[in-house]
């Protein structure tokens, strides 16, 4: 009997922030083994785990994210284990990682929340999660990518198929099939994907079957921008977990600094959902779940009177373990 192929575990980051407004998930270059030059798409900080050199997976996730971009992880949460076979969907590449012909690769990815971006070093680089699924973004209403470019071309991919259909009208809320759903983030990545309007399918199966080539270097911003990797597949792992954990744990206030205003607060809700909340509405809800207070201080806002600054306070989490936030929408209009 053969022996079974190696098995090599690679641990990956999506470490987010609060930066103008917008949240951003911090992205490095990496080395390709195969041209032993920068990758041409950016990618999660990651790297191997080293069961003899490792105690742990969170400590060794933390040198790696250090070492790459010079940034100390703060609060950091296990997301998935992503090892399928037989299943089209994103596949983990060892890339940078030098690895045995044949091994099977387990990618393990990790959210790192932080209330300080400071600047990477080296290639390391602050960008919007906009950008890598642009679908995802209604704060402006819904996007128009979605009936301009998404829903022809998942109709042409879907065919006569009913249960094709089904998937895409649910999934992206096409054709009055209900609300959309603002978690399901991972759910249209792989759609996306399994349709191969996503740049990195191509790229996958053709390596799948022995084609060795290389990351897209020609794609349409429509679609999102592609990373190395399975890394796309990670990042839309972590926005769905993160929009999900808002409404039972206020996980928000991990990425806001000590003092904030409410309109602060507000944004970077928004910002984590996607959607665009009823102001005064927003503001009840807060007062209602008492966890944060006024520091009886002010700060001048950008074109309008003081505003109040307020501090959240942890504490309340003792009594309410559970207390997320509700997402108060906005009337379209």
């Amino acid at each position: 009997m053969s022996a079974p192929p190696p098995v090599v575990i690679g641990l990956s980051a999506v470490v987010a922030a609060m930066r103008g407004g917008e949240l951003e998930v911090l992205t490095v270059r990496p080395e390709d083994v195969r041209t032993h030059r920068a990758s041409d798409l950016r990618g999660l900080p990651f790297g191997p785990f080293d069961p003899e050199g490792h105690r742990t997976f969170e400590l060794a996730l933390r040198a790696f994210v250090t070492a790459q971009t010079g940034f100390r992880l703060g609060y950091v949460e296990q997301l998935y284990t992503f090892g399928d076979l037989g299943r089209d969907a994103p596949l983990a590449d060892v890339g940078a990682m030098e690895a045995e012909d044949g091994a099977r690769m387990i990618s393990i990815g990790y959210l790192a929340l932080t209330p300080q971006a400071a600047d990477g070093s080296g290639a390391a680089a602050w960008r919007p999660w906009t950008r890598y699924f642009p679908w995802e973004d209604w704060r402006r209403g819904r996007p128009a990518v979605i009936e301009g470019e998404i829903a022809p071309a998942l109709k042409a991919w879907a065919g006569g198929d009913p249960e094709r259909i089904g998937r895409a009208r649910g999934l992206f809320a096409l054709g009055g099939a209900g609300p959309w759903n603002e978690e399901r983030v991972l759910e249209r990545y792989e759609l996306l994907y399994e349709a191969g309007l996503a740049a990195e399918a191509a790229r996958d199966r053709g390596r799948a079957q022995g084609v060795d080539l290389p990351e897209p270097s020609r794609f349409e911003d429509v679609f999102g921008r592609p990373m190395v990797s399975d890394h796309r597949r990670i990042l839309a792992t972590a926005l769905g977990r993160l929009r999900g954990k808002l409404k039972y744990r206020p996980v928000v206030f991990e990425l806001m600094p000590e003092a904030f205003t409410l309109l602060e607060l507000q944004r970077a809700v928004e910002a984590i959902s996607g959607m665009r909340l009823h102001k005064q509405n927003f503001r009840r809800m807060i007062e209602r779940t008492g966890l944060v207070e006024g520091l009886g201080r002010q700060r001048a806002e950008t074109g309008g009177r003081p505003a109040e600054l307020f501090r959240y306070r942890r504490e309340a989490l003792s009594a309410r373990p559970t207390l997320g936030l509700s997402l108060p929408l906005a009337s379209e209009g």
